[in-house]
């Protein structure tokens, strides 16, 4: 399966990065969690199904999914017929994810 990244979670990482390197002060932790993300982004490359679908709607009947990554989720959605997954979202799991997935994806 080809990976594909939306706009919304190019900005997602970027933002996670920032926070960590220069709100929290912390830029080697800032690289080694976006690392972490991407490489658990690569890992959808076999087996993208395996995780489940959100459990809300309008997205569950939309097929979005979900991969936890320590504090993090990583939103996507597979589709068989072109071979790809679309990174739809990267956020934090405390947030208010309904919310925050609200206008990311048609509903």
């Amino acid at each position: 399966m080809k990976i594909v990244y939306t706009l919304k979670a190019k900005q997602d990482l970027q933002d996670i990065y920032e926070y960590i390197a220069y709100t929290l002060l912390a830029p080697e932790t800032a690289r080694r969690m976006t690392g972490r993300i991407m490489k658990a982004v690569r890992s959808l490359e076999s087996l993208p199904q395996r995780n489940p679908l959100y459990k809300e709607e309008p997205w569950h009947s939309q097929g979005l999914r979900f991969l936890p990554v320590k504090n993090y989720l990583i939103f996507y959605i597979v589709n068989t017929s072109t071979e790809t997954v679309t990174i739809v979202r990267i956020m934090y799991g405390a947030r208010d994810i309904s919310r925050q997935l609200e206008g990311t994806i048609e509903q």
